[in-house]
């Protein structure tokens, strides 16, 4: 028999640091504003900037909604 899955356990492992490194490197002309709002609310300012923001889920949702404008930075 196996053994239950243990309180607060999810299926999906986080990374030791749990902190994604976000780079915006394409520009937002011709994207509509609510995906420029989400370009702003992860901190962006400027081409080709580098944000540090927890790995998080709502985080993640956003990366995703914006993942043509958007790189994840590994080191």
């Amino acid at each position: 028999m196996t053994n239950p899955v243990p309180a607060g356990a999810t299926k999906m492992a986080k990374k030791k640091s749990g902190r994604l490194r976000i780079k915006w490197v394409k520009s937002w002309i011709g994207c509509t504003e609510d995906q420029r709002a989400t370009v702003r609310g992860l901190g962006l300012r400027r081409l080709h900037q580098v944000v540090e923001r927890a790995d998080t889920a709502a985080i993640r949702g956003m990366v995703k909604k914006i993942s043509h404008l958007v790189t994840v930075v590994e080191d």
